[in-house]
């Protein structure tokens, strides 16, 4: 009970401390002791000369160490002497009780192999940070990003240069793989090809093994609590945290949820704009071109007056009722009745020549609505988004299509990239007779992407809109049933049957001709694609298996909820993750059933998307319609939202450069070190708080790996900038004086640094770590003296300081919360001292 009293004593007072130095980020490391008595012994005493003398090369250091850290919760709880560190929860129950331990070993060792297949095949498919030649800064974006003055050049295809053939060769393999050869001779020779492509049988291995790791008792159970244990911590660490987040975000100026970027990382663009959009542009063109040859029908011509004619309706009788597209109770849980609603007034003639790129006006009315809706994007500047557009695989001509739309039209916009949508409809084309097999399908999808990459003259304006091209998409509707028709899949080739392949079937082709696919991209310094597919909106859970091994990220994602194991594995490799809550509350669950805000406080990557505006929304901007539902609904703070904002723009496809842009130079490190407030109006003490839980997390079930191997490859999710030449850290006492002091340095990189390639400070080097220019340290003196600034920060700094935990006189400075170490041991001491002198007294 004293040492609670102490505890809350503590609080009565506290001492500023500066935002980057908070406890969320910190590390306090422990001496190899054994755990006895459900209590940790820690190391408080630190040389401070001694916390520039540690390798500062990786910010994760400090964080993936052999010691685990200590947030408020876990020193309240080991003052009150039941310590909860991830640690004690791998390692105590092996003093007590040897089966659980094993048990929880079992779990972390399955945990890892399932990481480390979805690595490989990342891997493999060039989907990792790093991997696509668009993120170098030497990459050039036509048209130019607009200059302060906010207007954009505008397109000229003579301004594009289109490159010549290359001496790779590829060829279509029997087991309906696309695969690249040196030359014609080693391909006409069925030699080994150059990339290395998991086959079917592999990925069905994988699957199934991922699939029995989920759905094991244990390991459910494992996974369900820890991930309440994350939620649980979150709502701690907001109610410690809230006041001091909204103290960070009203210092900077200029900043906040409106004017920093979003990006909408699911929008169907047949489904762009809104209703109203879409009446008062058919209403115009009714109005302004009536005369216009609009169709083929009928064997005639039939001009927009002579089709609304066949109608009965003219100018004035429309109205958003009469489009009835909007998605309403009718469409819940009927999907088939949801497609309808692409069709204004119910009718497929008016799709085609208002919503359809390839038609009798080659999509001319398309093309200027999708005009109208750029420059809105334009006039809001924050906002950006992906638009998916469709590619059947009916016909090896679709790209060539598709990509003289865009280009002929000139729909190139700073705030606009494009996804293609591959549709599940091979078991439609085989009973009209389009296809004869689903290698037929394969072909038509993928032969022109590889022509073109050969040879970018063959089809000079594919080359140019694929440089506007993130990656590819699997659509259709996931809860139609699947049967398993064959005990063993055959190949494309033999897949002549009417039945349509399963999901995960589709999704292997795709991933498997895309790894090859990347792979001559990568080679020829050409951007390279990601897989980010519709899964787990309704159906099989197998879905969301299949798109952990092959996919980037994913849409939808709800059935997450119902495979807590499945659901840890995306939190621990921070698979990203666009929920459309509107669209789900429209078609297969109710906006208050959404997980979305489960998954965001339990910290999986996940942002807000608005599928459909269409038929969901009802404003001019509907991903600040998505954003402001759910601010209500759910009661997000502006942190939250500004949180899943920038999130949004790191799972988007946009050139790092880009990105740095909005979110800062060094968008894509991990934790704070990544963050600039003044951008992105996420506070440090946010970011540090979710990158300590992660790497706390990711530990504690790769910690046994990485201590058998001596190094940490997957120390980053298997799609982030990985850091390396990081070594673990030895038991030895000056191992633990580094991880302490790296941890300490962490926080000092916030200060702004020149280019030089070291810092010196006192006599000892520092390299110069490239870091954001984020909120410098002030350093308080613990008795109220004169304020000093941190070494490393410049002088003239604009010095900024915040209440905080308070510190302990000293060495401890760099320690907050160490006070409570400090009074434990006091305590502990003075009993120790009290029990010798009642026995040498006896």
């Amino acid at each position: 009970m004293s040492d609670l009293l102490g505890l809350s004593m503590s609080f009565v007072t506290p001492i500023p401390l500066p935002e980057d130095t908070k406890y969320w980020a910190q590390k306090l490391a422990a001496q190899d002791e054994s755990i006895a008595g459900n209590s940790l012994s820690r190391r408080t005493s630190i040389n401070e000369e001694d916390m520039y003398s540690a390798n500062t090369a990786s910010p994760a250091l400090s964080e993936i160490g052999r010691y685990p850290s200590l947030s408020l919760a876990e020193r309240m709880a080991e003052v009150a002497g039941t310590a909860v560190t991830s640690e004690v929860v791998a390692k105590y129950p092996k003093g007590e009780n040897q089966e659980l331990g094993e048990e929880l070993q079992n779990i972390f060792n399955t945990l890892q192999q399932c990481l480390q297949r979805r690595k490989r095949y990342m891997q493999a498919s060039y989907q990792c940070a790093g991997d696509n030649p668009k993120d170098s800064d030497d990459w050039e974006i036509y048209p130019p990003p607009p200059g302060p003055d906010n207007v954009q050049e505008e397109f000229d295809v003579e301004k594009c240069t289109v490159p010549g053939p290359h001496e790779n060769v590829f060829k279509l393999r029997d087991d309906g793989v696309y695969q690249i050869y040196a030359n014609q001779e080693d391909a006409d020779g069925n030699r080994e090809g150059i990339c290395e492509i998991p086959s079917i049988k592999e990925y069905f291995q994988d699957q199934e093994y991922i699939l029995n790791i989920i759905s094991d008792g244990p390991t459910k159970s494992f996974a369900f609590r820890r991930l309440r244990y994350l939620e649980s911590k979150f709502n701690m660490y907001v109610l410690l945290n809230e006041y001091q987040e909204m103290a960070d975000t009203k210092r900077v100026p200029h900043r906040d949820f409106y004017n920093v970027r979003k990006v909408d990382t699911h929008v169907h663009h047949s489904s762009c704009m809104n209703q109203k959009h879409l009446l008062r542009f058919i209403k115009a063109k009714m109005k302004k071109t009536p005369d216009d040859v609009v169709i083929f029908r009928d064997n005639r011509h039939l001009t927009l007056t002579e089709v609304f004619q066949s109608l009965n309706l003219t100018a004035y009788d429309l109205s958003i009722d009469t489009l009835d597209m909007h998605a309403h109770k009718d469409s819940f849980h009927r999907f088939d009745k949801f497609n309808l609603k692409y069709n204004p007034i119910g009718e497929s003639r008016l799709r085609e020549i208002f919503l359809k790129s390839d038609n009798f006006i080659k999509g001319r009315y398309l093309a200027e609505l999708t005009k109208e809706v750029f420059s809105d994007l334009e006039a809001s500047k924050y906002q950006n988004s992906e638009y998916r557009i469709s590619v059947y695989g009916r016909s090896k001509d679709e790209w060539d299509k598709l990509a003289k739309w865009v280009v002929d039209n000139k729909l190139f916009s700073n705030n606009v990239r494009w996804l293609v949508q591959v549709p599940r409809l091979y078991n439609v084309y085989k009973k009209t007779g389009v296809v004869n097999s689903f290698e037929d399908c394969v072909k038509n999808i993928f032969e022109p992407l590889f022509e073109v990459t050969k040879d970018p003259t063959s089809h000079p304006e594919l080359h140019i809109f694929l440089q506007r091209v993130i990656g590819f998409d699997s659509v259709d509707d996931e809860s139609k049933t699947e049967r398993r028709t064959y005990k063993k899949f055959p190949f494309p080739k033999q897949w002549s049957i009417s039945l349509n392949p399963p999901y995960s079937y589709y999704l292997y082709y795709m991933y498997a001709n895309m790894c090859s696919l990347n792979w001559f991209r990568k080679e020829r310094g050409m951007n390279t694609f990601v897989l980010r597919p519709h899964a787990g909106e309704a159906g099989d859970t197998d879905h969301l298996t299949a798109a952990f091994l092959t996919a980037h990220s994913i849409s939808h994602g709800i059935l997450l909820r119902k495979v807590p194991a499945l659901q840890y594995l995306y939190y621990l490799d921070q698979i990203g993750i666009a929920m459309s809550p509107l669209s789900n509350n429209a078609l297969f669950l109710n906006y208050e059933r959404n997980p979305f805000l489960t998954f965001f406080q339990r910290g999986l990557n996940v942002s807000l998307s608005t599928d459909d505006p269409l038929q969901f929304h009802f404003t001019k901007e509907p991903l600040i319609e998505e954003y402001s539902v759910a601010a209500q609904i759910w009661k997000l703070s502006s942190t939250d939202m500004c949180e899943i904002a920038r999130n949004s723009c790191l799972q988007s496809g946009w050139e790092l450069k880009l990105k740095k842009h909005w979110l800062g130079e060094t968008c894509n490190a991990h934790g704070p070190a990544g963050n600039v407030i003044q951008k992105t109006n996420v506070p440090n003490i946010r970011l540090a708080y979710r990158y300590q839980t992660l790497m706390e997390e990711r530990y504690m079930v790769l910690g046994s790996l990485w201590r058998s191997t001596g190094s940490e490859e997957d120390i980053a999710p298997s799609t982030e900038l990985q850091e390396s030449n990081v070594s673990l850290p030895s038991t030895s006492q000056n191992a633990v004086d580094a991880a302490i002091a790296s941890m300490s340095a962490m926080a000092l990189q916030a200060a702004p640094q020149g280019p030089s390639a070291a810092v010196s400070d006192g006599g000892v080097s520092r390299p110069a770590t490239p870091v954001a220019h984020i909120e410098p340290l002030l350093l308080k003196s613990p008795k109220g003296g004169p304020s000093r600034l941190a070494p490393g920060v410049a002088e003239g700094t604009v010095l900024l300081d915040a209440p905080a935990l308070p510190l302990i006189p000293g060495g401890h400075t760099f320690i907050p919360g160490a006070h409570l170490m400090a009074e434990k041991r006091a305590k502990r001491a003075a009993a120790e001292d009290m029990e010798e002198a009642v026995f040498d007294g006896l």
